[in-house]
């Protein structure tokens, strides 16, 4: 063998062996060992203690850019400047998450939030945290978990994600370019610390509470849309308050509604929580005419938003108006106004429901279980994208990752949470299986998990714990032509979803967590 062929193929097996240890080193179990698999019962009723706290996630913004032709799009080929404010020479974006690449933040549009709700029997003690952002993944949930001091008694936390498409990319998607993350590592940090932070003081401000339940149904109906078939719908406001038993006042409310926050669209480029902003707002302070007279009382406390089953996609679509509940103006293009109207609404339909339909418990139990998941990674783009490090992701199997499920009960309400971005169908019932699927079988996810919820009021929240996109019914799953209601392309989820066997996987999941809570 000459040694130039010798070289030639130390070279290539030097570039083959340093492909594969840095696919290794991305690929890594970050969290080894940790496996959830919990069951907690618990029959005595006593007082229910209930703490809330807000800690504030915005981005420290600092230089600012000018988007030449407006396509809300950072390019420098297209002419596009920027400010180096810090004079570093470098340009600090942070990345926008949702829609399209390169959408570089360019202030500040409202304050973005990780808000904990904290609930305690005397035997449980379970942390919600709600952030503002278009998702977390299970091992920065992890990490955030573990940043919770043991003084704390906290025994489970979960993690929510409101899927603003105004925030930070906290995933690695939306960054400048197909084979760079959007994640800014100092950023997340903050996040993570931010979420325990949260947690840690709605656990220091529980006081002894009243639990107030309430729904509406159809009030919101006409704020959502679903832009898949079929059309299945999941528009309930879910409500829980707790009121200081010693003071009468509101410590926090828990709202639960399913659409996409991202009214305010694709050009909008400053961060925001997009509506729900103006719903917490609402909620807490009231709502006013233009003269300052009060329309609607505020509750106080600290609103802590947590989304729904928002795949198929739940959106309020720019062909959708909305109608400011006050003034009585109509807004249709994309506006921070008409996320305001928006928000407004659903203030004033979940307030009105608290005033006349609320049920009070004063006494109850948590009842709690939690599976941990190994969900098959698909997605040849998602296997590609932790590969490189984009989608900074650990695997606890060869392309598969943790993922986690979860149910509990609370007197009259019984709550479930899914990690990613559930269809309405597979909660509510009314899966298809129509001409063109994928895979020609009958309906899977079934029954309807809402089915099996005990209760009567039964939250269902997405986003929880992880994010894993869509959880498309296998029976609906389309990629390869012939497409599915005789459409000419397959539908928009697909691209946005593990695999096809993730909603079979976490609909058994789930029912398992629900058989546990109803023994």
């Amino acid at each position: 063998m000459s040694k130039w062929l010798r070289g030639t193929l130390v070279i290539i097996g030097s570039i083959i062996l340093g492909i594969v240890l840095w696919g290794t080193i991305q690929l890594w179990d970050r969290h080894a060992g940790y496996w959830l698999d919990l069951n907690i019962r618990n029959t005595e009723k006593r007082t229910i203690h209930a703490g809330f706290a807000a800690m504030h996630i915005n981005p420290p913004l600092t230089d600012t850019w000018t988007d030449v032709n407006g396509d809300a799009e950072f390019h420098e080929e297209d002419g596009d400047t920027w400010t180096d404010v810090n004079g570093n020479g470098e340009f600090d974006a942070y990345w926008l998450a949702g829609f399209g690449k390169y959408r570089a933040a360019n202030g500040i549009g409202d304050t973005l939030w990780a808000r904990a709700m904290v609930l305690d029997d005397g035997n449980t003690k379970l942390a919600l945290v709600s952030i503002d952002a278009i998702g977390f993944g299970s091992d920065d949930i992890i990490a955030a978990r573990k940043m919770i001091p043991e003084s704390a008694g906290i025994d489970y936390t979960i993690v929510t994600s409101t899927h603003t498409h105004e925030a930070p990319d906290l995933l690695g998607l939306w960054g400048p370019g197909y084979f760079k993350s959007g994640i800014n590592a100092e950023y997340m940090q903050l996040v993570r610390s931010q979420i325990a932070a949260a947690a840690t003081a709605a656990a220091k401000n529980a006081k002894p509470a009243k639990i107030r339940f309430a729904k509406n149904l159809l009030g919101a109906e006409n704020l959502v849309g679903d832009t898949r078939k079929p059309e299945v719908l999941d528009p309930g406001l879910y409500m829980l308050q707790a009121i200081d038993t010693a003071t009468n006042q509101t410590l926090g409310t828990l709202v639960n509604w399913a659409n996409h926050p991202e009214t305010l669209w694709d050009k909008n480029l400053l961060s925001s929580s997009d509506f729900p902003h103006y719903v917490r707002e609402y909620m807490e302070k009231g709502i006013y005419d233009t003269s300052g007279n009060e329309i609607t009382k505020g509750l106080g406390g600290t609103v802590v938003y947590v989304n729904g089953a928002i795949g198929g996609l739940m959106t309020t679509h720019p062909s959708m108006s909305v109608k400011d509940p006050v003034t009585s103006r109509e807004f249709k293009e994309p506006s921070f106004n008409k996320a305001d109207a928006q928000g407004k609404k659903l203030a004033m339909l979940a307030i009105a429901a608290l005033d006349s339909t609320a049920e009070e418990i004063k006494e109850a139990s948590i009842n709690l279980a939690v599976k941990s998941l190994a969900l098959k990674l698909d997605n040849p783009l998602y296997r590609l994208a932790a590969f490189v490090g984009v989608l900074d992701r650990g695997m606890v199997g060869w392309m598969k990752m943790r993922s986690e499920v979860a149910a509990w009960s609370l007197g009259p309400a019984s709550f479930i949470h899914v990690p990613g971005e559930i269809y309405p169908e597979i909660v509510n019932g009314g899966i298809e299986a129509p001409k063109g699927q994928d895979f020609e079988i009958e309906p899977l996810e079934i029954p309807p998990l809402r089915e099996k919820m005990p209760g009567r009021y039964k939250f269902v929240v997405g986003l929880s714990n992880d994010m894993v996109g869509y959880i498309i019914p296998k029976s609906e799953w389309d990629e390869e032509a012939p497409h599915i209601y005789g459409e000419d392309a397959s539908p928009y989820g697909e691209t946005n979803s593990v695999g096809p066997e993730t909603a079979p996987v976490i609909h058994k999941a789930v029912l398992e967590c629900l058989e546990a809570l109803n023994k």
